[in-house]
């Protein structure tokens, strides 16, 4: 199947990665909004204006698109959904039913399919919370995050004044996920299962007291948390703090028997070394679903709640069934 990815930085080399070490894929095509000549990937794969796009419909099975969430996703998929079968990784929780109306929308009247919010989570974690409450429909979830950098809260915190860059890691509260896994399923408010540690670069002669403070009441990012702030060299950041490591749980536990007499938990976990690499793997997977609900004929949006598990995988039902059952 032929892959193209639309938009290229940590995602896009994420998803070329993967692709490119899929026994069943070939990447034909980087789509960039930046000048084409100025982009150096990491394969030999063509890289190509966003403009060209529509022009190459006949030579592309699947495009990923690889933008942000804020802005980006909104607009490109139901756009690019016009003219390919698509994947993106949509994450604005609250966002994602209108999201998936306006791709479905789109998908629809052209005849393709358009597979949002794919990655770890929403994503992997989605089906590991469906699962769960599936089996466990007396219980409660708990979803914690990290440790990890969380990309979006970094550059909230690059946009203060007087900062020149900074990190900013999720941190579970360790009590917090020692209760979620109790049974006892405890009511944990969002300052009671996670911490923020936040390492910035301060301009030379900025006010610290005033960044700080700026930091830690910053509403929706910070003001709700327990918020840490540690001011380091720029040598310092770049050596300890280059990564984009990320990972989490979840947990729900609940109770089984005729008396609710037995007690029960069930735990998904990830611990990642690179978050854009894995969600980019993610990726890649659905691509090769959406790839094959197209040749089935299916049309309009899905999320991974909709896929049938087989078809994300490079393996035959026979070997499916031999290995992994």
């Amino acid at each position: 199947m032929n892959i193209a990815i639309a938009g290229y930085g940590n995602l896009g080399r994420g998803v070329e990665a993967a692709v490119t070490n899929a026994p069943d894929m070939d990447l034909v095509a980087i789509f960039t909004r930046r000048d084409p000549a100025s982009v150096k990937v990491a394969t030999d794969t063509p890289v190509y204006a966003w403009s060209q796009m529509a022009e190459m419909t006949d030579q592309i099975d699947v495009v990923v698109i690889c933008g942000g969430s804020a802005t980006d996703l909104p607009q490109q998929t139901p756009e690019l959904a016009k003219l390919f079968t698509v994947v993106d990784s949509f994450d604005t929780h609250a966002n994602i039913p209108t999201h998936f109306a306006n791709v479905d929308a789109a998908a629809r009247e052209a005849g393709t399919i358009g597979i949002i919010s794919c990655g770890w989570d929403p994503g992997l974690f989605s089906l590991a919370r469906l699962y769960a409450s599936a089996a466990l429909p007396n219980g409660a979830d708990y979803t914690f995050w990290g440790r990890g950098v969380s990309q979006g809260h970094s550059d909230a915190i690059r946009r203060i004044p007087g900062v020149v860059d900074a990190r900013q890691y999720t941190v579970p509260v360790p009590e917090a996920v020692e209760a979620a896994r109790s049974g006892e399923n405890p009511e944990l408010t969002t300052r009671q299962k996670h911490t923020r540690e936040c390492f910035v670069v301060a301009e030379e002669g900025a006010d610290l007291a005033a960044i700080e403070q700026a930091i830690v009441t910053m509403p929706n990012y910070f003001s709700d948390y327990d918020t840490t702030v540690t001011f380091i060299s720029q040598e310092e950041l770049n050596a300890n703090h280059a990564g984009l490591p990320h990972g989490g749980t979840v947990i729900r536990s609940g109770r089984t028997g005729l008396a609710n007499e037995f007690g029960d938990t069930v735990e998904f976990s990830l611990q990642l070394d690179s978050n854009p690499y894995f969600t980019g793997s993610v990726l890649a997977s659905v691509a090769r679903a959406a790839y094959r609900l197209s040749k089935d004929g299916q049309v309009g949006a899905r999320t991974m709640f909709d896929i049938p598990p087989a078809l994300l995988s490079p393996l035959s039902g026979e070997e499916l069934r031999a290995h992994l059952m």
